[in-house]
C-alpha cells in the first residue's frame, strides 16, 4: 500500500514544486515507484518534468471532476520510475465548480484511492493557498511535508498552516500526519539563514528533517530544461540534497 504525501505551504516561493519534482525523481532513482500529482493551477511541476502544459487533455482537473478514471490521467516522464498526473491552467476553475458539491473536500481522495496499491509513494504538489485544492490534497494524504524557506518571514503563516492541518485532522482526515518540516534555500554564508534553522529546530525539534536544501544555481536552472535535478546534473549539491531527503523518507517509512 503506497503512502500519499502532500507538499504544502500557503506561502509562495518556498520551494514546494522544486521539492515535489526533485524528491519524486530522487525516490524514483532509489527504485521506488512514484506518482506525482500536480494540484497547482500554475502547473510548474508538469512543465518542470518536460510535459507541454498546453497539450494536457486529461489531468488533475478532470480527476477532481470525476469525468475520467485516475489511470487515464497518468503520463510517463523521462525520470526512472516516475509517473505524473499533470495540471493545466483550467484547474483555476475547479474551486468554483466544486463549491456546491457534496463532500467537495474528498474529491481527490476518492479519485486516487484505486492507485495506492500501484505506487510506493504518491506525492501531491499543492497550490500556494489554503483553498479547496489544498484541502483536497490534505484530505487525500497520509502525511504532509512543509517546506520552509530560510528567510526572514519563514515562520510567518506557519501557525495558520498548522491550524489548517489540525482542523483537517479533526474534520476530514484523522490519519493525517506531519511527515516533516523541510528547510529550503539555505545559504550557510548568511547569518539570517543560520538563525532561521536554529529557530525552527528550537520550536519544532523532532519534526524537522535532518536534510537541509541549500541554495543551488543548478536547482533553479533544471526546470527550464524540463528536467529534474537528478536528470539535469546528478553531481550537483541540489541533487545530493534531494537524494539525502529521499533516503531519510524511505528510512522513516
Amino acid at each position: 500500500m503506497g503512502k500519499i504525501i502532500a507538499i504544502a505551504n500557503q506561502k509562495g516561493g518556498v520551494g514546494k514544486t522544486t521539492t515535489s519534482v526533485n524528491l519524486a525523481a530522487s525516490l524514483g532513482v532509489l527504485e521506488k515507484k512514484i506518482l506525482l500529482i500536480d494540484a497547482d493551477p500554475q502547473a510548474n511541476a508538469t512543465s518542470g518534468l518536460g510535459i507541454d502544459v498546453e497539450e494536457v487533455e486529461h489531468g488533475t482537473y478532470q480527476l477532481l471532476e470525476h469525468s475520467i478514471k485516475a489511470e487515464e490521467a497518468i503520463q510517463k516522464t523521462s525520470s526512472p520510475n516516475l509517473d505524473i498526473i499533470p495540471a493545466h491552467i483550467d484547474l483555476v476553475a475547479i474551486e468554483i465548480e466544486l463549491v456546491d458539491q457534496e463532500n467537495r473536500e474528498s474529491m481527490l481522495k476518492k479519485a486516487v484511492e484505486p492507485l495506492k496499491d500501484k505506487y510506493d509513494f504518491i506525492l501531491i504538489d499543492c497550490a500556494p493557498s489554503l483553498g479547496l485544492l489544498t484541502l483536497n490534497a490534505l484530505t487525500a494524504s497520509d502525511s504532509v511535508i512543509i517546506p520552509i524557506q530560510c528567510e526572514y518571514f519563514a515562520l510567518e503563516g506557519l501557525g495558520k498552516l498548522l491550524n489548517t492541518i489540525k482542523s483537517v485532522q479533526k474534520i476530514h482526515n484523522n490519519k493525517l500526519d506531519i511527515e516533516g518540516l523541510l528547510l529550503t534555500m539555505y545559504d550557510s554564508r548568511l547569518r539570517l539563514s543560520n538563525q532561521v534553522v536554529e529557530e525552527v529546530k528550537k520550536h519544532f525539534d523532532e519534526m524537522v528533517f535532518e536534510t537541509i536544501i541549500q541554495r543551488n544555481v543548478r536547482l533553479s536552472e533544471a526546470p527550464s530544461y524540463g528536467e529534474s535535478i537528478i536528470n539535469y546534473d546528478a553531481s550537483s549539491k541540489g541533487a545530493s540534497n534531494y537524494l539525502s531527503l529521499a533516503h531519510e523518507i524511505i528510512k522513516k517509512n
